[in-house]
């Protein structure tokens, strides 16, 4: 299992690398949610997801992958684009525009710049996202500004519009991509092993 704001940038680089390390490997994948996919873990429907912290992992084992800086994204004609880096404040007196309910990299990018979900003045719901991409042509043309991970970032994401890309002045905003499985469960080689692999890509 792997969910949607990780899968379509790093399976890419990976699936080759693992199909040649691994040939006889037989992957069946599945792109959920974290909720879903850590649910269908502990039923012992999956045996590993690759997901994101913080996330409660009671019941789960994991091992690490990588770090993955989450950056500010903003129109490219926008006065945050001519700055270097910009902070959590000026992103959010702007019209601060997140993926969905469900999605962990809303929390993630919420509490690693300790925000407030943002709210609309006129108490109307605010703009949100179903996907990355969705997320950075609702930026591109001007409706707002966003968080977006450095993994994304590197595969391209942000060419895809009309966007200007800065780090965060905040203490260390990331979320941490880690391969995990049920807590006792034989999969713990295969776990770490496909930690290991990811790491390379």
């Amino acid at each position: 299992g792997v969910i949607p704001t990780i899968a379509p940038f790093l399976l890419p680089g990976v699936l080759p690398l693992l199909r040649t390390r691994f040939p006889k490997l037989r992957l069946f994948l599945r792109e959920d949610l974290t909720q879903r996919l850590i649910a269908q873990l502990k039923a012992g429907r999956l045996d590993a997801a690759l997901i994101a912290l913080p996330f409660d992992m009671g019941g789960l084992e994991w091992a690490h992958v990588a770090d993955d800086e989450l950056l500010a994204a903003v129109p490219a004609d926008h006065p945050l684009a001519k700055l270097k880096s910009a902070t959590p404040e000026a992103l959010e007196r702007e019209n601060l525009i997140l993926l969905e309910d469900g999605h962990c990299l809303r929390e993630h990018a919420l509490s690693a710049c300790r925000l407030n979900p943002p709210r609309t003045s006129n108490g109307e719901e605010p703009f949100t996202a179903t996907s990355l991409p969705t997320l950075v042509q609702m930026v591109g043309s001007g409706l707002g500004v966003t968080f977006l991970p450095r993994m994304a970032v590197s595969a391209g994401l942000a060419k895809a519009a009309d966007v200007a890309v800065r780090p965060i002045d905040a203490d260390h905003p990331a979320r941490e991509i880690v391969v995990a499985w049920r807590a006792g469960s034989n999969r713990r080689a295969e776990g770490r092993l496909l930690a290991e692999v990811l790491k390379e890509a």
